[in-house]
């Protein structure tokens, strides 16, 4: 891994809490993701699944994790199965945990090659009443690809079929979105290292280049930090593309008097950053788009204050929404007479202003949340608002991540340039 490795407290800990809500005499089982063809020979770079590294730390694949506090068997309590590796692997795709190893990282004493899990599995799931099995319940992800947690529900509903099944899944989305001091620290470095991304791209961002070429710029200085990459598919938009929510072509020339809006973030040790920024090409903003900007910025201070324990998901969208309407009024995008008549269901401001202005962060990039759970000490949550012009050729958006405390907010990304006078600084100095 390009990570410093992770101290497994975290995990140890992590799956502590799962099996504290487990019922009694449950099994819970984890699978690492699928391997996903890329080519005739060659698959996509691996991503583990998110929870199975929440529990283990294990980032290889065709892992699995058994949970079984209640086993009567000690040995099979808590047991890692890993692919073994042999000399063609070796040669081939290189280093594979050890047994050693994979203790060392995930805390986990029992280690037992894949190959057994069959036989292990059948010699004590007759002793469990339920066995916990996890899916992908991210509200963002639309099911329509079998993948490796469908296929083992059918076949051991198949082979158990008067088990009694239950999702692991509402468990882990009470679990995830309170992080823990490491997950903290964890997301914080991975701000860091889009920080750095970020100053490199001040410096090297003029008339003329290319969008892919700032795209490289900022995947440099990821890989340089030991990121694995790009928590997401980077968006640098120059122009009317930042009118293009997900744009991610990032092939056109900067233009002398242009913005570029850049939404990316860095991803270390499968923790993520979100940032978004906006800046000029030239170096300087026009009086027009400096005034949209410090519109946006007023619209993310003002929402990052609003970001307390106890606040609802819609709630909170609404209280947004107001504070955006009067900066688009004063814009005068939008009249008084638009927000008198408006449809209720689809407020004036939504024309520009037409998505979200928070998420969960954390391994996933729009994290296991719930939608209708309050906001809760511990969450990691984005503050993105945006203005988009398509008849003045711009859009302005602005992104950063905030940790909510008992004593208040903290943002992760207090010390990265937002300041519009501040970025045409450093783009002059």
């Amino acid at each position: 891994m390009k990570y410093k490795q992770i101290d497994n407290s975290l995990f140890c800990i992590n799956r502590k809490n799962l099996t504290s809500l487990l019922q009694k005499n449950s099994i819970a089982i984890f699978q690492s993701n699928d391997e996903f063809p890329r080519s005739g020979d060659q698959n996509f770079l691996f991503k583990q699944n998110p929870d199975l590294f929440y529990l283990s730390g294990i980032d290889q694949e065709q892992s699995i994790l058994l949970l079984f506090p209640n086993c009567p068997n000690p040995l099979y309590k808590e047991v890692l199965f890993l692919r073994q590796t042999n000399d063609y692997i070796k040669v081939w795709e290189g280093h594979k945990y050890t047994k050693e190893q994979a203790k060392a990282v995930s805390g986990i004493e029992n280690i037992y090659w894949l190959e057994d899990f069959d036989n292990i599995l059948h010699s004590i799931i007759h002793y469990a009443d339920y066995v916990y099995l996890n899916t992908n319940e991210n509200d963002r992800y639309a099911h329509s690809v079998t993948y490796r947690d469908i296929r083992f529900i059918e076949t051991l509903r198949t082979k158990y079929p008067l088990h009694k099944f239950e999702r692991a899944a509402p468990l882990m989305r009470e679990l995830r979105p309170i992080k823990s001091p490491i997950e903290i620290e964890l997301t914080q470095h991975a701000c860091d290292i889009t920080k750095d991304a970020f100053l490199r791209v001040l410096k090297f961002v003029k008339p003329g280049v290319m969008e892919y070429e700032v795209e490289a710029e900022i995947i440099h200085e990821f890989i340089k930090n030991r990121a694995t990459g790009h928590g997401y598919s980077p968006i640098i938009a120059s122009g009317n593309n930042a009118n293009i929510l997900h744009y991610t072509d990032n092939n056109q020339p900067c233009k002398d008097g242009e913005l570029i809006l850049m939404d990316f973030g860095a991803e270390y040790a499968n923790y993520n950053a979100d940032m978004t920024r906006t800046i000029p090409v030239n170096g300087k903003f026009t009086k027009r788009q400096k005034e949209v900007y410090n519109a946006v910025l007023h619209v993310l201070n003002e929402s990052k204050k609003l970001m307390v324990a106890g606040t609802i998901w819609n709630a909170y969208h609404e209280e947004v929404g107001e504070i955006m309407t009067e900066q688009l009024v004063n814009l005068k995008l939008i009249s008084t007479t638009d927000v008198k008549n408006q449809n209720p269901k689809y407020p004036a401001y939504k024309k520009y202003f037409m998505h979200g202005n928070t998420h969960h962060l954390g391994i996933d990039v729009h994290d296991l949340a719930g939608r209708y759970t309050p906001f809760a000490a511990g969450n990691i949550l984005t503050c993105e608002p945006g203005i988009y012009i398509p008849e003045e050729g711009f859009g302005v958006r602005l992104e950063n991540d905030i940790l909510l405390t008992k004593n208040g907010n903290i943002d992760l990304m207090a010390n990265i340039p937002i300041i519009a006078e501040e970025i045409e600084s450093i783009m002059n100095a």
